[in-house]
């Protein structure tokens, strides 16, 4: 019979496992009860990289970085309290008219008339509706329990986020040179050179794909709304603005767009609907294979399945925001690997010298 063997831990080594422990539970839970303010933050440093060009511009012509950054911040919101301005107001008239038009899509809806009426002619969607309201209510039915105060919160809510980012993108517009040094300071010396290589190929990347991203999105959104203007179609600034926005999710925003719009162009007339598909099937083979090659140029070279392998792993974590920042992280975690790889590669191929011999010091 084999001899029983016992394996000693010492109070002190379990002590340390059971305190890293906790610390690394610590840490998870103040990351998630903190990731709103995470994912501001992240945003901000997106805006911060996307403007930082910019402000570097207005530098190397001899203004000073404060300065650069006000004009540059100032700017930015100019442009988009103009854009606001001439959109909002045709935005506002629209949901209005839709507003408006929506009681008359219902009656067509009630008698099976119109291009809606298919759906109470063949499937009865009215009595179900009516079957569900009578069972839950309207509350059950569109979850409209407690509408107003979700309301009121989610428009304070989403205030607060506005300013908070716009000044933090201020705050790191003005401060993030300084706080780059820093941590290069912390490095030992012979490792800086190494590490801002890879700084810099990061902010290379993350801001050419932030700012690529924006100007593809705007360039979508003033396509659309061109086509739908020329078609006839109603709300076409409103859809716009929609393809705009849901352009900005990589992979899967852009269909879901053309899905959206559409369908409203089959409701105005077949031809439109017809026509709508067709221009995004088109816009979608031009941004794919020119505008995206174009516009971010060699500052994002992903595989198509590490995209969306990284777009759905961000989706999951934090929803759209994730699905928007899971490109940058992905590339940005590329950088490092590709470093750590050369650097492999590099000590391999030039080992260290043999250590010196008492025959090489000095006497």
């Amino acid at each position: 019979m084999a001899d029983d063997r016992f394996v000693w831990f010492r109070p002190r080594s379990i002590l340390t496992i059971v305190g890293v422990l906790l610390g690394v539970a610590i840490v998870l839970e103040v990351l998630w009860v903190t990731k709103a303010v995470l994912i501001w933050v992240l945003i901000a440093l997106f805006l911060a990289m996307a403007l930082n060009p910019a402000v570097e511009f207005l530098v190397k012509r001899g203004l000073s970085r404060g300065p650069a950054v006000g004009i540059v911040f100032v700017g930015a919101i100019l442009v988009i309290v103009g854009i606001a301005a001439t959109f909002v107001p045709t935005l506002i008239r629209e949901v209005n008219d839709l507003a408006n038009a929506v009681p008359g899509y219902i009656e067509d809806l009630t008698k099976g008339r119109g291009r809606l009426g298919f759906l109470e002619r063949d499937y009865q969607i009215v009595e179900k509706v009516r079957d569900a309201i009578e069972k839950s209510g309207v509350g059950g039915v569109l979850g409209l329990s407690n509408t107003a105060l979700s309301v009121t919160k989610s428009i304070v809510n989403a205030v607060i986020a506005v300013v908070t980012i716009a000044f933090l993108t201020l705050f790191m517009l003005l401060e993030g040179p300084a706080w780059v040094e820093r941590v290069y300071g912390l490095m030992p010396e012979e490792q800086r050179p190494r590490w801002r290589k890879v700084g810099g190929d990061i902010y290379r990347t993350v801001g050419g794909y932030v700012s690529g991203n924006l100007a593809i999105s705007l360039i979508a959104g003033l396509t659309s709304t061109i086509v739908l203007l020329v078609l006839g179609v109603p709300y076409a600034v409103a859809l716009g603005l929609v393809v705009a926005i849901l352009d900005l999710i990589p992979l899967a925003g852009a269909t879901i767009a053309a899905v959206i719009v559409s369908a409203v162009g089959f409701l105005h007339s077949t031809t439109a609907g017809i026509i709508l598909i067709i221009f995004f099937v088109l816009y979608q083979q031009l941004e794919n294979h020119v505008l995206q090659p174009l516009v971010y140029g060699r500052t994002v070279q992903l595989s198509p399945l590490i995209v969306l392998v990284a777009v759905l792993m961000g989706a999951e974590l934090a929803g759209v925001i994730g699905a928007l920042g899971a490109i940058p992280v992905a590339g940005s975690l590329q950088v490092i690997i590709i470093d750590w790889l050369d650097h492999r590669r590099q000590r391999i191929l030039d080992p260290p010298g043999p250590p010196p011999t008492a025959a090489d010091l000095p006497s």
